[in-house]
């Protein structure tokens, strides 16, 4: 016997080398697999199939199921006890129902029993089948880009990636002949695409007469992508389901989403799926709440608008199926509760998940402190209220109060001119709550006053919170920026908030931010100025700043532009949305941190 077991061991030594790369080539066409089911998906949602078409594309399906099945075989016969350890329980059950598809296959249909006649067909079904396979496809595409990230390359570069992927995948969506009522050229698919990945909001054609329903659908999924996060929807569905990820590719997912430890990494994932869920879900039943019976729509058309503008408001896109954005007619009028909820949304949206966790542990505090222990409590939550979560709220909150006052002032007699004095209001806190990232309009800005439209730069340059759905350098840059200009005044040697000193290297990163922002704005709107020499400086100057700070709004520009201008425009909307400093980490070596330091001196300023 003893001997039996050392040939065993010996066999199972020389036999495993080969069995992983077997392994490994099977994940790889598994990949390819699951592409090609993606591939053909979309063109069956693109494209009037002929019959002949229909069959080979059912064919293909069948093909690319019956490679799960060998490749999730595999994985449980040669590494059952590896297998065992990673999947989660709902790993465990997408491979149950993948096995149980094969009952039609291995057994006749029924004819006795009602129940399970149901569940027979439910597993013959080919919606059931194909929505299956798609959760696996993702769930293997998911996992093998996590896994890039433990070769050692640079996530920055990943993540600019990611994003390019996404919208070159959505270029192609855009110009299927489904999506489109009478055909898009390929730079405004683009531009079309990158906006919404990027949440800008900028269109360069009329939605409502160039897409059809199934082009909305995919502009909405675009920037619902875009809102969350390429590497945060790659990276749940890799964790969540697989949790067979290396520690390095933990710790480079903790620094993009931005999570404080590798214990909440996954918590973190998640409590940004829920809260989007959530918000979305009551945005959209409050909008159809206040449309009810006011539009000339259908039950249908009241909840498919309802879900469209929830998912763009609280993603800060800024797109709308309705002509002439939120400026139109059956909206500008008796529907301020409408512009209410939405303007709610686009601050939720807008101040960044981690202040929405903090919000979260805040209300749960309150109520353990109700209900719970107080003594305890209080000696475990000292700090509850995050440094980030206060400056934030802070910053948003006078921004949005001074944004109403300016827009109010100068527009109460001008652009908002003919409405009631609940209207102005409700329309002048609305644009405010905009002007950072939403692109949304109810008012054409090219009405607008000089002085508004200076106003509305600034707001777009400052932008929303950290980790949000907004652009902009961010309020959280914008603030350490005013208080270290404080402490530069005062002549004092900290820069100190809230009893906290901030650390110099956000010092550092927010002056680097300011600087390169302001740098990328004077070279994109000197490019424009080339291309565009009969335009304006003040509206180039407008549409550059929408683009880069991904913010949306126009002074009714972009569809004019020319093609050179479009693309310069998609190149900013792009860096805008990964980030300069993120771009910029990418693209140059890092320097090490040296052990000396040279002397220091000062250098004359002022």
């Amino acid at each position: 016997m003893k001997l039996y077991h050392k040939y065993f061991l010996y066999q199972n030594k020389l036999l495993q080398p080969y069995i992983r790369s077997f392994l490994a080539a099977t994940a790889v066409i598994t990949y390819v697999a699951s592409i090609a089911f993606l591939c053909a998906l979309i063109y069956q949602y693109g494209f009037e199939l002929t019959p002949e078409t229909a069959d080979k594309l059912n064919t293909l399906y069948k093909a690319v199921w019956i490679l799960f099945l060998i490749d999730t075989s595999l994985h449980l016969m040669f590494e059952y006890k590896s297998t065992r350890k990673n999947y989660r329980k709902l790993t465990w059950i997408l491979s149950v129902v993948l096995y149980l598809t094969l009952i039609p296959v291995i057994f006749h249909r029924p004819e006795n029993s009602e129940a399970i006649l149901t569940f027979w067909e439910l597993m013959d079904s080919t919606f059931f089948r194909l929505i299956l396979l798609l959760i696996l496809s993702l769930l293997h595409l998911s996992n093998g880009l996590v896994r890039l990230l433990g070769k050692k390359t640079n996530p920055s570069l990943i993540l600019a990636a990611s994003f390019l992927i996404i919208i070159s995948v959505g270029t192609v969506l855009l110009m299927l002949p489904r999506c489109t009522i009478s055909g898009i050229s390929w730079v405004d698919s683009l531009f079309i695409s990158a906006s919404a990945v990027c949440v800008t909001g900028l269109t360069s054609v009329d939605l409502t007469t160039t897409f059809t329903p199934e082009g909305f659908v995919v502009i909405l999924c675009l920037f619902q992508i875009g809102g969350l996060g390429v590497m945060t929807l790659t990276s749940f569905f890799a964790l969540f389901f697989m949790g067979n990820t290396s520690l390095y590719n933990q710790l480079v997912v903790r620094d993009i989403v931005k999570s404080s430890s590798l214990n909440s990494l996954l918590s973190t994932l998640l409590y940004t799926f829920v809260f989007t869920l959530i918000i979305e879900s009551a945005g959209m039943l409050f909008i159809w709440l206040s449309i009810q019976g006011t539009m000339d729509m259908s039950l249908q058309e009241e909840l498919s608008f309802a879900a469209f503008h929830s998912v763009s408001a609280f993603c800060n896109a800024g797109f709308s199926t309705l002509p002439g954005n939120l400026g139109n007619p059956y909206l500008v009028n008796n529907h301020n509760s409408f512009f209410l909820i939405m303007s709610l949304l686009i601050i939720l949206g807008g101040i960044g998940f981690p202040i929405l966790v903090n919000f979260k542990e805040i209300i749960f505090y309150r109520f353990r402190m109700l209900f719970g222990k107080k003594g305890k409590i209080r000696a475990k939550s000292v700090h509850i209220y995050n440094l980030n979560t206060r400056i934030v709220v802070v910053m948003t909150a006078l921004l949005l109060f001074s944004g109403t006052f300016f827009f109010l002032t100068f527009e109460w007699n001008n652009a908002f001119a003919g409405m009631t004095v609940a209207q102005k209001w409700t329309h002048a806190f609305f644009n405010s709550a905009c002007t950072r990232s939403a692109g949304f309009s109810s008012a054409d800005i090219s009405l607008f006053s000089l002085q508004s439209i200076l106003v509305y730069i600034l707001f777009m340059w400052i932008g929303g919170g950290a980790q949000s759905t907004a652009g902009g350098i961010k309020v959280n840059a914008f603030a350490v920026l005013l208080l270290n200009l404080r402490s530069v005044i005062r002549g004092s040697e900290r820069v100190e908030v809230f009893g906290r000193e901030i650390a110099t290297d956000s010092i550092r990163r927010a002056n680097a931010t300011m600087f390169m922002s302001l740098i990328a704005l004077f070279v994109s709107v000197l490019t424009l100025s080339v291309f565009e020499q009969d335009v304006p400086l003040l509206s180039l100057l407008f549409e550059a700043a929408s683009a880069l700070y991904t913010a949306g709004p126009s002074l009714n520009l972009t569809s004019s532009l020319t093609e050179q201008s479009k693309l310069l425009l998609v190149v900013l909307m792009f860096v805008g949305r990964v980030g300069l400093i993120t771009m910029m980490l990418g693209i140059v070596k890092q320097k090490k941190n040296t052990k000396y330091k040279y002397p220091s001196d000062n250098i004359i300023i002022n």
